[in-house]
């Protein structure tokens, strides 16, 4: 009993101790910070949970991109990730019909989980881009509210529709084969169409991953940057080109497998819990706190 009651102690003292607002749920908290922590660019923790000190802002436009839904305030990220985004809108404009990209979500201003939607893009390193070709890079704040992506998927994502263009291969191409990118998140039936039009080396599509929904997007992870202490990549994909795990996916969205029958002694699975403050890396209390 005294050795529980000691542990007990440790465990309140513990909490009591803990940075303000560290028990408060971390999507209200990162939420409400409109502008990036005056600190070094570094992303700590995972995509799913992290947060990112001295992030940069995407400009709201550029040359070739504009950044979308600016009411969100997700144009923020590591400053790999908008240079990226500067260097891929370019090949981008350079598509017949295209004149560059529109940007979706990136991160907060400090990261960590959002308020709504994502439980990933915490770091700064995930970016959202529209399946949407650019033609216009003078959209204005109400329009980019109000604009909506296309959809590119056909049969529950199986197939691509009528939408899919070379210039969607080629851009998600070139994504893949910057070194920076660890992953890219697109409909099955988009991968297994890659597959079938790739020609010569086929490496770069390894990186392209058959994910749920990314039918309006797809979704582009960089890896952690180089001497980032504190930064968790991403377990690599499998080796391979991944076609013939993509054309799985397919072949069970054209015949979905029996479902699994429950076990009726099975307990019941617990809701996700949100994420606290005290939940994320330390330093992403320290994000918070700095002006």
């Amino acid at each position: 009993m005294i050795r529980f009651r000691h542990s007990l102690a440790l465990i309140l003292g513990l909490v009591l101790t803990l940075p303000a607002g560290a028990q408060s749920l971390a999507k209200q908290e990162f939420g409400a910070k409109r502008d990036a922590s005056a600190q070094q660019p570094a992303p700590f923790g995972g995509y799913a949970n992290g947060c990112i000190a001295g992030a940069e802002q995407l400009a709201e436009t550029g040359p070739t991109w504009q950044a979308m839904r600016l009411s969100r305030n997700r144009n923020w990220g590591h400053p790999a990730a908008v240079d990226f985004v500067q260097t891929l809108s370019k090949v981008a404009a350079k598509q017949p019909g295209w004149k560059g990209l529109y940007i979706g979500d990136i991160s907060q201003p400090r990261g960590g989980p959002m308020l709504s939607g994502h439980r990933s893009h915490q770091m700064g390193l995930d970016i959202d881009i529209w399946m949407l070709p650019a033609t216009q890079l003078n959209l204005s704040r109400n329009q980019r509210e109000n604009i909506s992506s296309i959809s590119l998927r056909r049969a529950g994502g199986a197939f691509v529709n009528d939408n899919w263009s070379r210039a969607h291969h080629e851009i998600i191409k070139a994504a893949a084969k910057d070194k920076r990118t660890a992953r890219i998140f697109v409909f099955p039936g988009a991968k297994v169409q890659m597959c079938k039009d790739a020609k010569g080396n086929r490496r770069w599509l390894r990186k392209i991953r058959p994910w749920y929904g990314h039918h309006y997007h797809f979704h582009v992870r960089l890896a952690c940057p180089r001497g980032a202490r504190g930064c968790v990549d991403q377990t690599p994909p499998p080796r391979g080109d991944g076609c013939d795990d993509a054309q799985k996916w397919v072949n069970d969205i054209l015949n979905p497998p029996p479902p699994v029958p429950r076990d009726p002694n099975a307990p019941a699975a617990k809701p996700r819990r949100e994420l606290r403050v005290a939940d994320l890396p330390q330093q992403c209390a320290g994000v918070l706190a700095s002006r």
